[in-house]
């Protein structure tokens, strides 16, 4: 995948983390499209289905949730099959709530979206207090 080595986010926490990316075209659930004990996505007509969302910096389209989503990714750390970070173009403000209860580095708000720049595999790093996405490495996949 080609594009920019870094992207800049309209918003972003003031945590920082680095490790793969698991790339996304969809909008995910955690309460309703993620098993909370294995971190894997288990909604059949997701394009994640069967991969685990575990330790990984979760790149996606937009959130989906309500209130629960603070407990669901609650439940993922404390089973230890959380993201260790999210990145989406449209994060809703109860997933954003979500992730600040559960100390999860999230950004939105990108042009052009993640999404076009990045595969699954690539290091890439989230610079909370720079509101910046960098990829350290790509992965070579095709």
């Amino acid at each position: 995948m080609n594009g920019p080595t870094t992207l800049v986010a309209e918003r972003s926490l003031r945590t920082s983390v680095t490790g793969p990316a698991l790339v996304s075209n969809d909008a995910l659930s955690m309460r309703y499209d993620v098993d909370p004990e294995t971190g894997i996505v288990k909604r059949p007509d997701h394009d994640l289905f069967g991969h685990s969302i575990a330790g990984r910096i979760l790149v996606f389209r937009q959130t989906k949730g309500g209130v629960a989503t603070g407990w669901a990714l609650l439940n993922l750390l404390s089973r230890g099959t959380a993201p260790i970070g999210l990145v989406c173009d449209v994060a809703n403000p109860v997933f954003v709530q979500g992730a600040v209860l559960a100390g999860l580095p999230i950004m939105d708000g990108f042009s052009p979206s993640p999404r076009e720049c990045l595969a699954s595999g690539d290091i890439v790093e989230i610079d909370g207090p720079q509101r910046t996405l960098r990829v350290l490495r790509r992965s070579h996949a095709t």
